[in-house]
């Protein structure tokens, strides 16, 4: 169990990331467009796991927002926005700010994957969603590089991650 701070204030999550050299839990997770997907989707390609609590808050836009800028010119990444916003908002939110080079998966049939990932809010007021969390994947689904932010109103550490990608 993780622990970590909501505005200085003490939460748990459901575990800890996967470890670095381990591979990667499978998933089921939802798109935009209602179809399920798991990592065998995006097989052969790097994955960026830009792992959010709700993309209706400006952290969670704004990492999606760079996540998005560095996938512009890196085609052999897919950047993944993991959150439990219900598909058609995640769909809504990605169009209107013309986020065209990002992935936005849904937990809204299963939660299986914040379990797995060790992601899921035990308590707090954000209890039974994800904390903030970015999970870097090789090609061939190796956990490269994780970080679990560890007060979730803060950014990732984007250059850390994306060192890790090659970019």
């Amino acid at each position: 169990m993780a622990k970590i701070t909501l505005r200085g204030n003490p939460i748990h999550t459901s575990g800890e990331l996967p470890k670095t050299g381990s591979q990667a839990p499978d998933f089921k997770l939802t798109t935009k467009d209602l179809k399920d997907v798991s990592l065998a989707d995006y097989k052969g390609k790097k994955k960026l796991l830009n792992i959010v609590p709700s993309l209706d808050t400006p952290v969670c836009a704004l990492s999606t927002k760079k996540f998005n800028d560095h996938a512009k010119t890196h085609k052999d990444t897919v950047m993944l926005i993991v959150s439990a916003d219900l598909p058609f908002a995640m769909g809504r939110f990605c169009g209107l700010e013309h986020l065209d080079n990002v992935v936005p998966l849904s937990l809204m049939r299963d939660k299986k994957f914040a379990q797995d990932y060790g992601v899921l809010i035990q308590d707090g007021p954000m209890a039974g969603i994800t904390a903030r969390a970015v999970v870097v994947l090789d090609a061939n689904d190796k956990v490269m590089y994780t970080e679990m932010v560890q007060e979730i109103a803060n950014e990732p550490d984007y250059q850390a991650a994306l060192k890790v990608l090659g970019g």
